[in-house]
């Protein structure tokens, strides 16, 4: 059934996947950034550039891999824990939290992708106000896990029931 909460987290994965891939491809192909010349930027507008940064770590740059052998131990890491955000999807009732766990997996999956694909995290959203910039260089996928993560933390911290799906959520999970 397409209706339930689980069946539409999954979705919501799939769309954050395939939304966060063909922008990477627009934006190193026909926006112009040179996929092999890192530090490569466009002006969008007076507070965002497209900047392509290569991301050979996780996230804020942490755990960077130095060589082939770190790179795939990092997709190996990167991988299961994608896996275990699907086998948390899988198991949850809640359908809050299935939103922010599709999220979570949709982002997660395109990251995946691009450190198999290309050996690192293709890295492009370039907000500032001037030289201040709030947020280091990012993309869809990296947006989704913040927001993601976001909402299952707002859930749990701020939710009356201390995080207990209603009955009506276990039905249709």
């Amino acid at each position: 059934m397409l209706s339930t909460p689980r069946n539409r987290a999954l979705i919501i994965a799939a769309i954050i996947f395939v939304v966060d891939q063909i922008v990477k491809w627009w934006v190193t192909s026909p926006a112009g950034l040179n996929l092999d010349i890192e530090g490569m930027s466009h002006e969008v507008l007076p507070f965002f550039d497209f900047t392509l940064v290569h991301n050979y770590g996780v996230s804020l740059g942490l755990f960077t891999a130095q060589s082939a052998a770190q790179s795939w131990a990092l997709i190996a890491v990167t991988g299961a824990i994608s896996l275990l955000v699907a086998r948390w999807l899988w198991t949850e009732t809640n359908a809050r939290d299935l939103i922010g766990l599709g999220m979570v997996l949709g982002g997660a999956l395109g990251n995946l992708t691009d450190r198999v694909r290309f050996g690192h995290v293709v890295d492009y959203a370039d907000l500032h106000f001037g030289t201040f910039r709030p947020f280091l260089v990012f993309n869809v996928a990296d947006a989704a896990i913040t927001v993601g993560v976001l909402v299952l933390v707002a859930r749990a911290l701020f939710e009356k029931d201390g995080g207990k799906a209603t009955p009506r959520e276990n039905e249709n999970a």
